[in-house]
């Protein structure tokens, strides 16, 4: 495997987390403050890895 296929492997893994970490939201308040700021890390995280990784494959 080349290393942008693995960097657009983690980008599909760390979308999958932030995904898994915004549905789990509680019952009653809703989804707390520090459950947004890592789930939008995460999202951050994995559109750079995606990126780079298919810019690496191009």
């Amino acid at each position: 495997m080349s290393f942008g296929a693995g960097l657009m492997v983690l980008g599909g893994f760390l979308l999958g987390g932030a995904w898994s970490i915004w549905r789990a939201d509680h019952d009653t308040k809703g989804r707390t403050g520090p459950q947004v700021v890592f789930a939008v890390v995460l999202l951050v995280a994995a559109v750079l890895a995606t990126a780079s990784g298919l810019l690496r494959l191009v």
